[in-house]
Parts: C-alpha cells; structure tokens; sequence
C-alpha cells in the first residue's frame, strides 16, 4: 500500500516571536500518528534568512531553515510577534511578503495565531476578510489595517483559506481545528487529552471574558449544560433551564455568558454541531435523521450550520473523513 506523505507544515517565525505560539504547532500537530514512528504531520520552524530568532521571553530560538521552505509548505503558520515594524507600523520585510504571497497562490492553507496576523494583513493577504488577533491590540490593528474585518470576540477565524487565532491559549484551540478539519474529531480528542486541554472550544466562543467566576455548584449553570448536552433532541427552553438551576431567566442568563462567554443557544448549537459531526465521521446514517437526533431539526438546517461555520456540507464533510480515515488504513496495512 502507498503511505501518504507527512502534511509540511512551516511555522513562520519574526524577531521578537512568542514563544508560546512557535511551541504550540510542534506539539498539537506532533501528536498526529497514523502508526507508531509516522507522523501524520512535519512541522518545521523557519525564519526569514535561517538564523536563531530572539523570544518575548528572553531566549533565542535556532530554526530548522529559511523563507525557502515556505516553497514546499501544505500550510504555513505565522506565530505571534512583537516586531515593532509590524505591530506600530503595519510592515513587513518584503521577503517576508513575497513567500506569503507565494505560497497563497500555491492554494496552501494560511494560518496566524497571536499577533502573526498583523503579518498576514501586512502582506495583503486578509483584505476584505474576516480575521482575528489578540484583543489587547485590536485598536492598532484596526488603525494599520482597516479593510480587514477584524472580530475580537472569538478564539478563530475561517474565511476562504485563512485562518486567524486570537491570542494565548487560542492557538491551541486553531491548532485542534486544523488536526479536527485534516483527521476528524476522535483523534483531535485524543491530542486535546494527552495535552489535558478541552477537546472542543469553538472558534465562535469569546476569547476574552471580563468577569471571570468560578463554578460554585449554588450559583452555577454547569447543570443546564449537563441537561442540554444529555438531551441534544429536545426543546429546552431558558425558562427550564434556569429551573433547573433554581435561577431566574435573568440571573441565568448572566450567569451563563460569565461561565461560557456565549449564550445558552449559541452553546447548544454549538454543542448539536460538535455531535453532529461526531455522528457524520462515525454512522452511515442519513443527514436528516443526524439532524433530528441532534436537535437541528431537518437536513437543510444542518446544512445551512455546516456552511456557516464550517464551510462546507454534511456529506462533502463525510466523504473528506472517510478519505482521511482510509488513508490511516492504508499506512497501517
């Protein structure tokens, strides 16, 4: 059987880069193995001449090449900097620009975590696209680049082949998305519990939550969530849910976007979504009977969900997992 070559994933890395961000590919995509001693992916660090690159943190970092592995690359990641041509003044080594540019029309996926989307806009690549950054520097994002439509509200953004994280802990959440779109969501559930993160915080949910609360089982909506979750099918409405808090509508509704950063219904759709994928990657049943026992009523709702957040349709989502679970068959045989 013909073993598919490792996805070449090159992690872009501009002086001074955060540190976290260059880690974090290495570690989520590394995970990735078809069989023991192959990896599904090859990550490699680069940075524009080949040279140690200085950290935020302190320490330099020697990369595995230069702007020409850029040439090769399935998806390119730029981690987040601190570069002050790029973040105070919106430019870019024009090197820099060239590979980026190049590689989107070679069609290889274009991902930012942090900051690195500064890059991306600096280069001409999220014009007329939805994108996301760390929230503390929105304001000069928007100033440097405003025919970007910059979201800050959630930890990712897909718009036509560019992806954008916020910052921090965000990028492993992108990094999940990227293994969850290339392998499906049981094996980025295996990579989220070895790295003891969430399996699933979706792209949508809010990246930065003012008034962060504990959970203290009085005054907590966990429970609404446990009965949501256990009962995908059913109409709950906030009137019940909040009962089964023992919490007025307002108080839970409160309580509910402190504890989530979202909405009961934007968590619920969320969480329909989640399962009808799972049901999508692992049964051969049909789209219509996968949005009834998930709660979203009929196949063109699930369809209308899927092209929203996922770009793409039930089926179209279905054949891509068999194709990528056949290939792991393959390497294993």
């Amino acid at each position: 059987m013909t073993v598919a070559a490792p996805h070449r994933v090159t992690v872009l890395a501009l002086a001074p880069v955060v540190a976290f961000d260059l880690s974090i590919p290495a570690q989520m995509l590394a995970m990735v193995t078809p069989r023991p001693g192959r990896a599904a992916y090859e990550v490699r660090a680069v940075t524009p001449d080949g040279s140690a690159v200085a950290t935020v943190n302190g320490y330099g970092v020697l990369p595995q090449g230069d702007l020409s592995l850029l040439e090769h690359a399935d998806t390119v990641i730029v981690a987040g900097t601190r570069c002050p041509d790029v973040l105070d003044g919106g430019v870019v080594d024009p090197r820099v620009t060239d590979a980026l540019r190049a590689a989107t029309r070679r069609r290889a996926r274009m991902v930012s975590l942090c900051t690195g989307s500064f890059v991306l806009a600096a280069a001409g690549l999220l014009e007329g696209r939805r994108a996301a950054t760390h929230w503390r520097y929105a304001d000069q994002f928007r100033r440097l680049f405003p025919s970007v439509g910059l979201d800050t509200d959630p930890l990712y953004v897909a718009d036509r082949g560019m992806l954008t994280s916020a910052g921090g802990a965000a990028a492993i959440d992108l990094c999940l998305h990227l293994i969850r779109e290339d392998h499906g969501s049981s094996v980025a559930n295996q990579v989220a519990r070895y790295n003891v993160v969430a399996p699933m915080r979706d792209g949508g949910q809010a990246q930065y939550i003012d008034h962060p609360v504990a959970e203290d089982a009085g005054t907590s909506t966990a429970a609404a969530r446990a009965l949501m979750s256990e009962h995908l099918d059913r109409r709950l409405s906030l009137k019940e849910l909040a009962a089964h808090c023992h919490m007025s509508v307002r108080s839970f509704t409160r309580r509910f976007r402190q504890e989530t950063g979202t909405s009961p219904a934007e968590w619920l759709t969320s969480a329909r979504l989640k399962h009808a994928r799972h049901l999508l990657e692992s049964t051969e049943l049909p789209v219509d009977d996968i949005a009834a026992r998930t709660g979203l009523g009929s196949g063109t709702n699930l369809r209308q969900h899927m092209r929203v957040t996922l770009d793409t349709t039930p089926s179209a989502y279905r054949r891509a997992f068999r194709s990528t679970a056949a290939s792991r068959t393959d390497a294993r045989a």
